[in-house]
């Protein structure tokens, strides 16, 4: 951990230690963006069913990608301390790696807003990996989601981030 990190306070903790939502009124509206990536491994006979869009439930990857972006709309509404947002764009897309029997999946969050949208991109990564593991679990129960995280963080006062 460095110096500057140990000093940065918890902002969704108050001076008494109680889970607090922050304020953000006096905060700047700018344009924030973030963007997530997430994985799901699974056997290389499921993704070749998803592949060739053989999947008993229907098209996977227009089924995730729906539920990723309704997720990041939603975020507030799951995540306690989470600010409603007024996203005015969401982006969701799938890449398949055959070599590691795997599909990438990426999002983008942006807004014009006084908060940054990392939870978000999060949520949509997540809610787009659970529903690809929904569509094909009775295929492939042992599928494994990993490596979900913020890839950049545009805006806002702390400025720009990347991963």
């Amino acid at each position: 951990m460095t110096e500057q990190q140990s000093k940065v306070a918890l902002s969704h903790v108050n001076q008494q230690g109680e889970a607090n939502m922050v304020d953000v009124t006096e905060k700047s509206m700018t344009s924030r963006t973030a963007t997530a990536v997430g994985y799901i491994k699974m056997t290389p006979e499921t993704l070749a069913l998803i592949n060739q869009g053989d999947n008993k439930k229907g098209d996977v990857f227009a089924v995730a990608r729906i539920a990723g972006i309704q997720a990041a709309k939603k975020c507030s509404d799951l995540i306690p301390l989470c600010h409603p947002l007024m996203l005015t764009k969401v982006k969701v897309d799938f890449e398949i790696d055959e070599q590691q029997s795997q599909i990438k999946v990426t999002s983008l969050c942006r807004l014009t807003g006084q908060t940054g949208v990392e939870m978000e991109a999060l949520t949509a990564v997540s809610v787009a990996c659970l529903t690809l593991f929904d569509m094909c679990k009775a295929a492939d129960p042992a599928m494994e989601i990993f490596g979900i995280k913020v890839l950049t963080k545009e805006g806002g006062k702390s400025g720009n981030w990347q991963a």
